[in-house]
């Protein structure tokens, strides 16, 4: 169910990083990503759900990748290796900001300005969504703490949550999304879509306008994805828009997973996942387990939009690449 390979990481590949020791930098970095992604919100064209919004698990921490901007494109990376915000434009132009500990409105002002410095000068929504409360980024010196030890070892949670996802993604021909960092929420998700239209979303998130919610809600889907601050150690979430009848009785593996009502969806506790004999398999199972469960009562046409990823691995492209 869902793992292809000879080798796979062991338990200690998954870092242990308990929600309380690192509530204070996980507040001010989510902060921080926000005025980020706004900057990539700025200049990005829309594509359907805010996936040009996003950003992307890198070999050093988070990108936004390249955004375009006149005709050259820049981007900005958080780098949890070395702690520093690299900016870098197609024309050479490059600034760093060390990550440390500093208010939000110090960190804004510091981004703002190396933006404009490089030819890219941006206005963002000065102030954050999807939380409560919402205060203005200028005049945020509550969040102020980074602790470069839980920032490296959240970004190495995503590492692994990001390969096992993608991995998951792959065994689907239909539309689904990358395997990306929403900001907002700040958590990593990977969506897909049956390929019928949705009722439209009630909307409701904090400081969020409800149309949003309407784009992003807009086809019937199954998410899955890891959101850091849920439970002991972050938690893995799944969950189907619309929720079809008899979806949160669906049986579905590890055993430690089970469906949130008050969430409205299945979680998984990160430290299950991290316990296990072998977290790869206890995290596909889990993101099958509950995808099929939602294709399954709301009648996906699952023959169509599903896929071998190995369907390859013994033919002509197989046998060259293995050489």
């Amino acid at each position: 169910m869902g793992t292809t390979g000879t080798s796979r990481p062991g338990a200690a590949a998954w870092p242990q990083l308990r929600v309380a020791d690192w509530t204070e930098t996980r507040e001010t970095l989510h902060m921080w990503t926000q005025m980020v992604g706004k900057v990539r919100l700025a200049h990005a064209p829309l594509v359907n759900h805010w996936w040009q919004v996003t950003f992307y698990v890198s070999p050093r921490g988070l990108t936004t990748s390249a955004i375009p901007h006149g005709a050259g494109v820049f981007d900005i990376e958080f780098d949890f290796l070395d702690h520093a915000l690299n900016l870098r434009t197609s024309d050479g132009g490059a600034r760093r900001i060390t990550l440390e500990s500093m208010p939000v409105a110090d960190f804004g002002t510091r981004f703002l300005r190396a933006l404009e410095e490089l030819g890219v000068p941006t206005t963002i929504q000065g102030h954050p969504n999807e939380v409560e409360p919402a205060i203005p980024f200028a005049e945020d010196y509550r969040h102020h703490t980074y602790d470069p030890a839980a920032a490296q070892l959240f970004w190495r949670q995503l590492l692994q949550a990001n390969r096992v996802f993608g991995e998951f993604r792959a065994h689907f021909a239909g539309k689904v999304s990358p395997v990306h960092f929403f900001w907002g929420a700040m958590d990593l998700a990977c969506t897909r879509f049956s390929g019928r239209g949705a009722p439209r979303h009630p909307g409701g998130a904090p400081n969020c306008g409800d149309w949003v919610m309407v784009e992003g809600y807009s086809r019937e889907l199954s998410s899955c994805g890891f959101w850091p601050g849920g439970g002991d150690e972050g938690a893995f979430y799944s969950y189907a828009y619309p929720e079809p009848e008899g979806f949160a009785d669906s049986p579905v593996a590890p055993s430690e997973a089970f469906y949130s009502q008050e969430n409205g969806q299945f979680l998984l506790p990160y430290e299950a996942v991290r316990r296990s004999g072998d977290p790869d398999r206890t995290l596909s199972g889990f993101l099958h387990s509950t995808y099929e469960a939602a294709a399954e009562r709301a009648g996906w046409d699952r023959a169509s939009l599903e896929v071998d990823p190995a369907r390859w691995s013994s033919g002509p492209v197989g046998a060259e690449t293995k050489g």
